[in-house]
């Protein structure tokens, strides 16, 4: 009896190291999931049918093991893809150290195919950017190199039409800490009738949109549980999205939000609290619009 107790034990320990090798060594800097989706937007014209829209989310540089790697093949990658424009959807940075002007650094670096591809880019800002002390320095940084931050304001993208009531406009909420979210003023740019992309860092701010200013909503924070354990939520980070109540991974359910609001949550790409990701891999999210019928 000993000897097959000795045994399951050796058994559980190798499969709990190759679990974690597999994690922290293979899946986050190895496999990259490309998401590709069809979405109607309201309003969209029907010139603009078409439309590609990249989604990057959490870098997290400063994070111990940073996932640099992946961070620089998910950029090429969508820039590949040729979209008309990109997303960026926050937590750039993840702590005070190395030295915050030195990260930044190295995020303007790893985005330097995209900046040099002239591909319009816009971004928001993440809770981990504010936790570090980095966000003030992060917005100066993308705005000195042409990537518009949108800290709860709105523009309109170059398209085919100039009303500004039929151009498509990204509009990008602050994330969700005290003082920082502003949806009215995020929204007061926005002709009721213009077709939008909503840009957030948390999904927990989607419950606040008002019914149909967030028909197309992108969010990141979640990294899609990091740790997904099948059948086994509660052990593992999902059990975190669901103390607090939101979706981690892809569409939201339909009755989620106001009416006329939908959410798409992305996996991003770096790491929080640990450096690995068991069956939830990086992620580039791309979005073909066409107009809604």
């Amino acid at each position: 009896m000993k000897h097959w107790l000795a045994r399951i034990a050796i058994a559980i320990g190798t499969l709990v190291v190759v679990v974690l090798a597999y994690g922290i060594l293979v899946e986050p800097r190895l496999i990259l999931d490309e998401e590709h989706l069809e979405v109607a937007l309201p309003n969209l014209d029907p010139e603009a049918a078409g439309t590609r829209v990249a989604v990057l989310s959490d870098f997290q540089l400063g994070m111990r093991f940073a996932n640099e790697g992946m961070v620089a093949r998910a950029v090429e990658t969508a820039v590949a893809a040729d979209p008309d424009l990109v997303l960026l959807g926050g937590d750039f940075l993840y702590s005070t150290t190395p030295d915050v002007d030195a990260q930044v650094d190295r995020v303007l670096e790893l985005l330097d195919p995209l900046l040099a591809s002239g591909i319009p880019t816009y971004a928001v800002l993440g809770n981990h950017d504010y936790a570090a002390g980095g966000a003030d320095e992060v917005a100066r940084a993308l705005e000195g190199v042409g990537v518009q931050v949108l800290r709860n304001q709105a523009v309109a993208v170059p398209g085919p039409t100039p009303d500004a009531d039929q151009q498509l406009y990204v509009v990008g909420v602050g994330p969700d800490r005290p003082d920082l979210v502003d949806i009215d003023a995020a929204l007061a740019d926005v002709p009721d009738t213009a077709p939008r992309i909503v840009l957030m860092h948390n999904p927990t701010v989607f419950n606040r949109m008002p019914a149909g200013t967030a028909p197309l909503t992108m969010a990141g924070h979640t990294h899609c549980g990091q740790v997904a354990m099948p059948l086994m939520p509660h052990w593992s980070y999902l059990g975190l999205t669901a103390e607090e109540a939101i979706v981690a991974d892809g569409w939201a359910p339909d009755d989620l939000g106001a009416t006329g609001n939908r959410l798409f949550v992305t996996c991003g790409i770096g790491f929080s609290m640990m450096p690995l990701r068991i069956n939830a891999p990086p992620q580039v999210a791309f979005f073909d619009l066409r107009p809604a019928t």
